[in-house]
């Protein structure tokens, strides 16, 4: 019997490195297609989006002298003193009096490879009320950067006080300049469509102040642009709506929960309304993520040797009770046919949906193990014993992966009740009279199954005289 237990660790140790092989596989294939994923939809729908604030700033012309040393072009090298009245603009950052932002996602999954992405199509509209709150008339500029990683925006519109502007996209920025009166406001409303994958964010600190003193080199103003998002913001009057057509929304780490949220149709109805709010913090949402086969098939394949590991112990112990001697080639070829399912499922997961792969590769394993055991001990011992060990420690075993976040425990209990249940029926087992018990040598016959399927043992035919 110690030998025969040896010989079957040794089959398991075999099965077990070649499901770290077949998982390496997986894995090697869905790094290799999520690099190529990244790069196509990289290309076509960009990366996560964040559409940062826009900024407002006051511009003023300050007239200085200014001195500098320019060399005079003779051959000694001697330099002059140059002085020269020169006029920059300087910006003085100014606050947006408020926001009203909507952006309504589409929602559409594409897959490529073992790879699931979520992309979207966003439709973004934005008015802000700016307001000169000086005691003097001035001349502001309004600039609004373009959303981060976005290969494409459409229909890009810019309104001041409803009337439509020339739309000046230089820098990255939509840039407009207007003359305001004290106390007078004005309100820009820009409006385009874009597109992006995973989350949508909109950042509340990283449309910041221009830089002041900033000018080209021929001292004019330069391209309006935003300054470096992060840092603590403090954002006036801001509502912000995003509707999506998809459930199981989710929020990206580091943003704040919406004020309200309701159901809209098949998607949901989300909203923003802080007031005056001072945070590091920024608004969005996190569109749902299919279950990537991939990673989920690596999951399922680096385990199995514990699923393998139940399953022959659950044979073993049933094959005792029920006078089933069973040979380690016996166990050999059920490791191959548990093998046969995550071979199965690796490679059917490319071509059809995991739930789909999941049903086929159970069918076809469960069809090898019943229809082999049946031939060595007989149908009953296969179908009921065999059969239904496999489908709790295979089947049931892998299904437990699309518990995301309960797989741990769902192992944990089906292990426990396997040990109560082999507990309470091996507990009269007398295991020194069965680890004692000697080989049965091929001259002295092997168990084998009637036409009835009860195990029988098969006498050697006698020596002759």
């Amino acid at each position: 019997m110690i030998k025969r237990l040896l010989a079957i660790a040794f089959i398991f140790l075999c099965c077990s490195l070649a499901w770290v092989f077949l998982g390496s596989t997986v894995v090697h294939r869905t790094q290799a297609s999520d690099s190529a994923v990244r790069s196509d939809v990289g290309e076509m729908w960009g990366g996560p989006q964040v559409q940062r604030a826009p900024s407002f700033a006051r511009l003023d012309d300050v007239t200085g002298v200014e001195t500098r040393t320019e060399p005079t072009g003779e051959p000694d090298g001697s330099t002059r003193t140059v002085t020269e009245r020169v006029t920059r603009t300087v910006r003085t950052a100014a606050p947006l009096q408020s926001s009203d932002v909507t952006a309504d996602l589409d929602l559409e999954q594409r897959q490529r490879g073992l790879l699931w992405v979520p992309t979207y199509a966003v439709r973004f509209d934005g008015s802000y009320r700016v307001q000169n709150d000086g005691d003097e008339a001035g001349r502001f500029a309004f600039a609004f950067p373009l959303p981060d990683r976005s290969p494409v925006v459409t229909d890009l519109a810019l309104d001041v006080d409803g009337g439509a502007v020339e739309v000046d996209a230089a820098g990255g920025a939509l840039g407009h300049e207007v003359e305001l009166e004290p106390g007078e406001s004005a309100v820009f409303r820009v409006r385009y469509g874009s597109q992006g994958v995973e989350t949508w964010r909109y950042a509340l600190s990283s449309g910041g102040a221009v830089v002041s003193n900033e000018t080209d080199r021929y001292g004019e103003p330069a391209p309006p642009r935003p300054a470096a998002a992060g840092g603590v913001a403090t954002a006036r009057d801001v509502r912000l709506v995003v509707t999506t057509d998809a459930d199981g929304i989710d929020f990206p780490a580091g943003t704040l929960a919406p004020t309200a949220k309701a159901r809209d149709g098949g998607g949901w109805r989300l909203v923003w309304d802080y007031g005056t709010l001072v945070a590091s913090a920024d608004l969005g949402v996190a569109l749902p993520q299919r279950l990537n086969p991939g990673p989920w098939v690596s999951r399922v394949t680096f385990f199995a040797p514990v699923s393998l590991f139940l399953f022959f112990f659950a044979v073993f112990v049933l094959s005792l009770l029920r006078g089933v001697r069973l040979h380690p080639m016996h166990y050999f070829f059920l490791g191959a046919a548990c093998f046969a399912f995550h071979l199965l499922l690796a490679y059917l997961v490319d071509v059809v949906s995991v739930g789909a792969a999941m049903v086929v590769a159970s069918a076809v394993s469960l069809a090898l193990v019943v229809s082999y055991v049946r031939l060595v001990a007989g149908l009953r011992f296969a179908l009921v014993e065999v059969g239904g060990a496999q489908a709790v420690y295979l089947v049931a075993f892998a299904a437990t992966f699309f518990l995301e976040g309960f797989t741990g425990l769902a192992i944990t209990l089906l292990s426990v009740a396997t040990l109560f249940v082999t507990m309470q029926a091996t507990g009269r087992l007398d295991w020194e009279a069965v680890l004692a018990k000697p080989e049965t040598s091929a001259g002295d016959g092997v168990a084998s199954a009637g036409p009835g399927g009860a195990a029988r043992r098969v006498r050697p035919a006698p020596e002759p005289a």
